[in-house]
């Protein structure tokens, strides 16, 4: 244990922390101080005991006002969080729906270029049968080739 001389209300006051802890018993030490001062200076004398108690009192309501933030901006956070976890979800959805409509055309575009290349095969050969039946036709009623 460490033995820390602090100064407060104009008295001297030896007071004991763990190791280390002796500059942050200071600097508590010199905030209450300086806020009881400040007090004792706004409200007069109005006895030693009794501004302890308003210096306490208003120390702990600012330990509360700030604990009471703090759990405010875990609240924020924890909403905010919540809300991107959503959001997160809802970009994934969007992506897998999205992926599965690319799988979707691409298959759509396969079967269309096998629908393309079988018609321009069945095209082809209309056109070969048809030029060889215009052929036989022609031959067959042309006065210059015998028939027989």
């Amino acid at each position: 244990m460490a033995n820390v001389n602090i100064k407060f209300n104009g008295k001297e006051f030896l007071l004991s922390c763990d190791d280390g802890q002796e500059e942050h018993l200071e600097g508590l030490a010199f905030y209450l101080n300086e806020k009881f001062i400040r007090l004792k200076n706004s409200l007069g004398n109005i006895g030693e005991s009794k501004l302890l108690l308003i210096t306490s009192i208003s120390v702990l309501d600012e330990y509360y006002e700030t604990k009471n933030k703090i759990e405010t901006q875990k609240n924020e956070i924890k909403n905010i969080t919540e809300k991107f976890k959503e959001l997160k979800s809802l970009v994934y959805n969007y992506r897998d729906l999205k992926e599965k409509e690319i799988s979707e055309l691409s298959r759509n575009q396969d079967n269309l270029k096998i629908e393309i290349e079988s018609n321009r095969n069945d095209y082809e050969t209309l056109v070969d049968k048809t030029t060889l039946e215009l052929e036989n036709f022609i031959k067959r009623n042309d006065p210059g080739t015998k028939t027989q």
